[in-house]
């Protein structure tokens, strides 16, 4: 399914929202006929993001991930600590991933986290190719597992625990969640196909699919604390600028590049929602919304894939 053209799929965080990113990714599998994985050259994902584009790189399709979504979502998000998250985030994790490394992915991936210490955007890779330097000790993935990476993507602190790392060639890592730092990582995507790669503007073609943006919904269950200074709330809002910042800095810095940005705004209170979503009908109802935006932009993606 390769062709001349390099084609990089971008997948952004928002926690259980990501449920709608899958609706979206469904109906360009139906339109593809083929798994995603073996369509993109390069796939980048953010928090929830990490977890579709890591499975879509082994090879995974969109109705099997949303299976994972559905049933393990609701397992994650009910917990109410970030203890409890954390947790059963990695045991979900280990039993979906197992102990995979990055030389198993089938296609190219970057899965973005940030190092809690230095606060370094710290990005997982898969190729010797995306390293812009030091290439003589690069190690894929840090040498840590994919369940690692992507729990490390996901660690939206303090929602989740800081994920602890021990990589083989960076020492240990404390890292959090990749949306305080790029939560649309396209930037970060096209630095690795043009400075990296080597890959000319022309032949670079971009699907960057968000989470959607919704009426925020209370958070339930966290601790009074957080209530009381809308912790939760906050989170959201500097996930939400990174998110615009990115997506600006892009288009001024790569203006010419064939992009199609997914991303609708739903303010109906009736599909008000938040990251950590755990109700099945509403998370269902994500999904159907997701499918609604790729008939709202289908034109744009019919010309971004058949050029």
């Amino acid at each position: 399914m390769k062709d001349s053209y390099f084609k990089i799929l971008v997948l952004d965080g928002g926690g259980s929202k990501g449920i709608y990113t899958l609706g979206i990714l469904n109906e360009l599998e139906l339109k593809l006929n083929c798994k995603l994985g073996n369509y993109f050259d390069l796939i980048y994902g953010t928090s929830t993001g990490s977890i579709i584009g890591s499975l879509l790189a082994l090879g995974y399709s969109i109705q099997e991930i949303k299976e994972l979504y559905l049933k393990f979502i609701p397992e994650i998000m009910c917990e109410k600590s970030k203890k409890g998250k954390s947790e059963k985030l990695a045991l979900l994790g280990d039993k979906v991933f197992g102990n995979k490394k990055f030389d198993e992915f089938k296609t190219d991936i970057g899965i973005v986290a940030l190092n809690y210490e230095t606060q370094n955007p710290l990005v997982f890779k898969s190729n010797l190719k995306q390293a812009h330097g030091m290439k003589h000790s690069f190690v894929p993935g840090f040498g840590v597992t994919i369940s690692d990476a992507v729990q490390a993507s996901c660690s939206a602190y303090p929602i989740f625990n800081i994920k602890r790392l021990e990589t083989s060639n960076q020492g240990v890592i404390d890292a959090i969640d990749g949306g305080f730092i790029a939560n649309n990582a396209t930037l970060f995507a096209l630095i690795d196909a043009d400075k990296a790669f080597k890959i000319p503007i022309s032949q670079i073609k971009v699907l960057s699919v968000g989470t959607g943006r919704f009426v925020e919904k209370p958070i339930k269950g966290l601790m009074s604390f957080l209530k009381r200074f809308k912790m939760i709330k906050f989170i959201e809002r500097i996930i939400m600028s990174s998110t615009n910042t990115n997506v600006i800095l892009t288009k001024l810095l790569y203006k010419n590049i064939n992009q199609v940005r997914i991303n609708n705004t739903y303010n109906e209170p009736e599909y008000g929602t938040n990251m950590v979503e755990d109700d099945l009908e509403k998370l269902e109802k994500l999904f159907q919304l997701g499918r609604g935006s790729y008939a709202n932009q289908e034109a744009e993606i019919n010309q971004l894939i058949e050029e």
